[in-house]
């Protein structure tokens, strides 16, 4: 994509810089994406300067035990909730400390998905120490699994650089 006669700065490296430029910490925690978004995040080149500690918490116990999602929430509203996905970015920023954590719940298929919650469906968490959010997306079931796991971090990422465009005083 080009704008302006310059091609159009990936979005890892937007965020990046908002990130140095704020001397801000981020962290992850990643079902649906299996530690995609972590490694998109740090192909920039300096990424140790503001990743703190990323996590791959695919199974319910992980979710459990690395950040707190309670059995309640999984067992009411499922993994792939928004409920789900506030205790995620809650529990991440506890046991973190980072200045701004994203997590991501969803069903990158092809199997798994059901009516109620098809294959495509995702939720992106993203909490700061003084605001969180919860975003739905639903993609194409018919994607192939690569795929829907790249577009499924593409969301979240853009998510982000709009979630610190919004909140961060040097965006």
């Amino acid at each position: 994509m080009f704008l302006f006669g310059k091609k159009k700065e990936p979005v890892e490296e937007r965020i990046a810089k908002i990130l140095f430029d704020n001397s801000l910490v981020i962290s992850t925690a990643e079902s649906c994406t299996g530690g995609l978004l972590s490694s998109r995040l740090t192909d920039v080149s300096g990424s140790s300067r503001y990743t703190r500690l990323n996590f791959v918490t695919y199974s319910n116990a992980a979710k459990q035990a690395l950040l707190g999602v309670s059995e309640y929430t999984l067992e009411q509203h499922g993994a792939v909730s928004q409920e789900c996905a506030t205790e995620m970015a809650t529990g991440l920023s506890e046991k973190t400390n980072a200045d701004v954590v994203v997590c991501t719940t969803g069903i990158a298929g092809p199997t798994g998905g059901s009516p109620n919650k098809p294959v495509g469906l995702m939720f992106v968490g993203i909490k700061s120490k003084y605001k969180s959010v919860v975003r739905e997306f639903r993609l194409n079931p018919k994607l192939k699994r690569k795929e829907m796991k790249y577009r499924f971090t593409q969301c979240a990422l853009e998510m982000l650089y709009d979630f610190l465009v919004d909140n961060v005083k040097n965006a």
